[in-house]
């Protein structure tokens, strides 16, 4: 099979988990293509939005498209790490500890509400999202493959939460930003929640999922590309010779480290994949930017009190750097 063959199918097979995904879930397409961005990339997602705009919903449908192993866990400030990852249980019989295994060895994990757990629960998840292992007791314990982090959070409910370590942030391949559904789609919804729910066919199988990162780590990216994604991730740290009022870097405090350039690099190439190229152009990276750097840019106090978002100075930033 040649590549053009290759990249035809793989473009059908995108369609596919669209269109399966379309049953249950009404518009939402920046959410729906990061999803399977990060799936083929084996990258975590943060979904940040209000109550109601199907995120959970977003989540469980993937699960069954891809048909791997779902675990949903719904953080609250009185979780525990043993709560996520299991604890040891005596054995009476014969006094020895056996291993109770916790919720976060499945495929994909749905970490509700993530911002409502305490900080040690956030270091467990922090060692599974970039160790792909637990430590019970003075054993560590490697996770299913793939194993796929899914977290929501509120941006408008802040009592009883708890702030994000920004090193947890950094592990997330993309924060991706539910919007509030167009109200020829909100019709559709309503008319759609009187049905059952659609059943969906497990089409993604591991089998197809290798063949679509295969296909991705073979798309072209010439080196200027590659330049101009290192410029655009350099561009969001504040120089220690640059005054603070120059330009955006008045809006920030700290910029996206290496691992942001790695995940553009990747996330880039599998846009390009969405649109039935073999190669990628400056406009894949413009559209992986916002998702891959949103929750990585720190904003100043002048920012928030200008009303400056990430997004916005994502925006001033590409439009400062020369496109290749």
């Amino acid at each position: 099979m040649n590549i053009k063959e290759e990249m035809d199918n793989c473009t059908n097979l995108l369609a596919a988990c669209r269109n399966e995904m379309g049953k249950r879930i009404i518009g939402q397409r920046e959410m729906i293509d990061g999803l399977f961005a990060a799936l083929i990339a084996g990258g975590h997602i943060l979904l940040e939005g209000v109550p109601g705009l199907a995120k959970t919903l977003a989540v469980k449908s993937l699960a069954h498209i891809t048909g791997l192993d779902f675990k949903r866990i719904q953080f609250t400030p009185d979780l525990l790490p043993a709560d996520l990852t299991g604890t040891l249980i005596l054995n009476q019989a014969s006094g020895n500890f056996a291993v109770r295994r916790g919720p976060v060895f499945g495929n994909v994990i749905l970490a509700d509400e993530i911002n409502r757990a305490p900080a040690k629960v956030q270091s467990a998840l922090l060692e599974a999202m970039e160790e792909k292992q637990v430590t019970i007791g003075e054993k560590s314990f490697p996770l299913p493959d793939p194993f796929f982090v899914l977290a929501t959070e509120n941006p408008i409910e802040h009592e009883g939460t708890y702030k994000l370590p920004e090193a947890e942030l950094d592990r997330f391949l993309m924060k991706l930003l539910i919007v509030y559904p167009a109200p020829v789609e909100e019709l559709e919804i309503i008319k759609n929640s009187e049905k059952p729910a659609a059943p969906l066919s497990p089409i993604l199988n591991a089998e197809a999922l290798a063949s679509l990162r295969k296909t991705a780590e073979s798309i072209h990216i010439d080196e200027e590309i590659t330049k101009y994604i290192v410029s655009i991730v350099t561009a969001t740290r504040p120089a220690a010779n640059v005054s603070r009022t120059e330009g955006i870097y008045r809006y920030v405090s700290f910029g996206a480290s290496p691992r942001a350039s790695i995940a553009l690099y990747k996330c880039s190439r599998i846009y390009a994949m969405f649109q039935g190229r073999q190669f990628v152009s400056p406009e894949d990276v413009k559209q992986a930017a916002f998702p891959v750097l949103r929750h990585r840019i720190v904003l100043s106090y002048e920012a928030e009190a200008e009303g400056m978002d990430t997004d916005a100075v994502i925006s001033r930033i590409l439009n400062h750097i020369p496109v290749p």
